[in-house]
């Protein structure tokens, strides 16, 4: 549980949600219209930014992913988190500035925050505007001493923080679900600097990194029978649809996911079952039958291989927690040379 001023509670049934101020930053439809051309407009394969998957439906969705039997992401890095969050929480430090990206359902902040000391302010930073907000108010009802400060912006782009009531000792990024994968190394170094700049001296980082392992058990994660992540990726083009005024069939295209060995990544595509054309706000797309759109990368790695790519950016390996096979790994990473 939380020391001093951070106790959880649960929420009573019927009890009204907290408000909570808004900091919106997010992406306006002409940057989703500009991003969505410049990747179709692109030399084959083509490809959509993944960060657009994270509307409401898309991130019900993606809830509902995180808790299929094939998908052992979350499940690990819950696991991980459930046995060592005390750890994690000593790392982090009393009166912490906690800024998370991507939160999501903030499912395993829970988890750190029960074991946080005093901490100055909780900042969840989602690209899902409502799916924020859902959030951000029952983690505000269920710790009503801490201070909960949501942002809906791209943290891929610089970010403005809000400034918490409480004075913060050190900002820590907390970035777990392994999103970072979806970036190319170069990208990541990148991302790392940002977050390096953004936390500031003394600040760190504690953040879930998926690790390599057979490709049969990575295939199977992203390609679930239950075909929920099918719907996820095919809701991307229905958002196109309704918001830029575009008129893909999602009949006529499919989902698969398969493992790159050589770039050690899972590639999710959207394969178009036949010759056809489609338009997007008067700009014409020709698709041959097999031609696919790559959607997202995850990228794995080898524990030594993520911490060079964070040495690169100003990073150093403070702690490494894993599961007992390896599946997935969250490092604390500490600011050097600040």
């Amino acid at each position: 549980m939380l020391e001093a001023h951070g106790r959880a509670r649960p929420q009573r049934r019927g009890e009204a949600r907290r408000a909570v101020p808004l900091l919106d930053l997010a992406p306006q439809v002409d940057t989703f219209l500009d991003e969505v051309l410049e990747g179709l407009s692109r030399p084959r394969p083509r490809t959509l930014p993944c960060k657009f998957f994270y509307d409401r439906r898309g991130s019900q969705l993606f809830d509902q992913i995180c808790e299929l039997p094939e998908y052992y992401l979350t499940r690990t890095e819950l696991e991980i988190m459930r046995a060592r969050a005390g750890a994690m929480a000593a790392w982090v430090g009393p009166a912490a500035m906690v800024i998370e990206f991507g939160s999501g359902s903030s499912v395993k902040t829970r988890l750190l925050l029960d074991h946080l000391a005093c901490p100055s302010a909780y900042v969840p930073v989602d690209i899902s505007k409502q799916h924020l907000l859902e959030a951000a108010e029952q983690l505000a009802a269920r710790y009503p001493d801490v201070e909960v400060l949501p942002v809906c912006a791209d943290f891929t782009r610089r970010l403005e923080l809000p400034t918490p009531t409480a004075a913060a000792r050190r900002r820590v990024i907390y970035f777990p679900g392994s999103t970072i994968g979806n970036f190319a190394p170069a990208q990541t170094v990148a991302l790392l600097r940002q977050i390096a700049a953004l936390c500031g001296r003394d600040g760190g980082l504690l953040i879930g990194v998926d690790l390599k392992k057979d490709p049969r058990t990575l295939e199977r994660a992203y390609n679930d029978a239950a075909g929920v992540t099918a719907a996820f990726n095919l809701n991307l083009l229905a958002r196109i649809n309704r918001e830029l005024g575009g008129d893909f069939p999602l009949a006529e295209f499919t989902h698969t996911a398969v493992y790159d060995a050589d770039d050690g990544r899972v590639e999710m595509r959207l394969v178009s079952r036949r010759p056809q054309v489609v338009t997007i706000q008067g700009r014409r797309f020709a698709f041959d039958a097999g031609e696919y759109i790559v959607t997202e990368h995850s990228h794995k790695y080898a524990l030594a291989e993520f911490a060079e790519l964070g040495a690169e950016a100003g990073f150093r390996v403070a702690e490494t927690w894993t599961d007992a096979a390896r599946k997935f790994g969250v490092l604390a990473l500490d600011r050097v040379g600040a």
